[in-house]
């Protein structure tokens, strides 16, 4: 009895495994069937979808370098001491933080001695024209003289000299007025370009000496770059080499203005300073520091996209080709170093390949597109 009991329990698990695998070899086919629909499904949507609108980009190849982010420092192209013109006691002086114009007063002086000078000249002049019209005539009538033999030839010709003697006092008072009007325009000191003060050093009612400074003048329109350069990267850097700056979050790309191949013997780095767009100017000031890409090696040339054609994705960077028949193929690259709007990539690209740059993000495989 035992053995019909044990008998009938193998049966029954035999019976229960054949279900089993009947029910698994069933959903495998379900499976089955149900994925070969969703790609069929897929490549009549890819192959009956209306052509979507895209904008193109061609792969093109050009020389990139490898580069290093260095900090500079924004200095004002003019920044400098506004010194007294002539000596004596200030009587006014611009305040810090005004901003003047080219022409404007920074600086007056007292005016009082310098027209008492400009006074007591100008009558000094005129002595000097009275006496020299006296031996002038004192000298016509010697002259007249000497041709009756009235007088003698040693007075006409010490006549002569005094004359001549005057005239040279008189032009020589006459200079020296044209000095003491000069100091009178220097007695007020006048901006040299548009700025703002920054310091004032001396106060009004001071005394002072000429060329002692008297205040700051800063530049704040004509902006310009210092940046420090490893020596060994003098080869790749030149006048005239775009390079780009940042800083608070402004990109832009300038022009190397000037290399001063001078080496620091302690830093070893030499000298290069690049101009501002003055637009920049509303967003950057002087102080500020500034991130500047340069160049480390030499160029070799590489396939480069226009970054608005990478697509990232988990699985990676892909970009959109779009072949002769206007047809959309997703290709996986790998992005290298770039500029401002473009990037190396390596794939199964080549120059002159049209690459999707709007549109490309919903593109399916082998789907039609039109080019705009």
């Amino acid at each position: 009895m035992l053995e019909i009991i044990a008998l009938k329990k193998v049966t029954l698990n035999k019976l229960m495994l054949e279900k089993v695998k009947f029910e698994v070899n069933v959903k495998k086919i379900l499976i089955s069937s149900i994925a070969s629909l969703f790609f069929a499904s897929n490549i009549s949507y890819a192959a009956e979808a209306p052509a979507s609108p895209v904008k193109v980009d061609t792969v093109t190849e050009i020389s990139l370098a490898a580069t290093a982010d260095l900090m500079g420092t924004l200095h004002s192209r003019s920044y400098v001491s506004i010194t007294a013109g002539v000596s004596g006691r200030l009587e006014w002086l611009q305040e810090p933080g005004v901003m003047v114009m080219q022409g404007d007063v920074l600086a007056k002086m007292d005016l009082l001695p310098l027209q008492l000078k400009q006074a007591e000249q100008k009558a000094q002049i005129k002595r000097a024209n009275i006496n020299s019209r006296y031996f002038k005539n004192e000298l016509q009538r010697l002259k007249k003289l000497r041709k009756t033999n009235s007088t003698s030839q040693f007075q006409v010709d010490q006549t002569q000299s005094q004359y001549e003697l005057a005239q040279a006092d008189s032009e020589i008072a006459t200079l020296k007025l044209k000095q003491i009007e000069d100091e009178l325009k220097r007695a007020t000191v006048k901006a040299p370009f548009d700025g703002v003060v920054t310091e004032r050093v001396v106060r009004a009612g001071t005394d002072i000496n000429r060329s002692d400074i008297l205040l700051k003048l800063l530049d704040t329109e004509h902006l310009e770059v210092r940046l420090y350069i490893p020596v060994k990267y003098l080869a790749y850097v030149r006048k005239g080499l775009a390079l780009k700056l940042q800083a608070i979050g402004q990109t832009i790309s300038t022009e190397v203005t000037a290399v001063i191949p001078s080496t620091d013997p302690l830093s070893q780095t030499f000298e290069v300073r690049i101009q501002i767009p003055e637009h920049m100017n509303e967003f950057w000031t002087a102080g500020q520091l500034v991130k500047v890409t340069v160049p480390v090696q030499d160029a070799h040339p590489s396939l480069t996209v226009h970054r608005d054609a990478l697509i990232l994705r988990r699985d990676g960077t892909f970009v959109v080709k779009v072949d002769r028949e206007n047809k959309a193929h997703r290709l996986l690259v790998k992005v290298g170093k770039g500029t401002l709007d473009r990037v190396s990539i390596q794939g199964d690209l080549q120059r002159g390949d049209r690459i999707a740059i709007r549109g490309a993000e919903r593109l399916n495989e082998g789907q039609s597109v039109v080019v705009q």
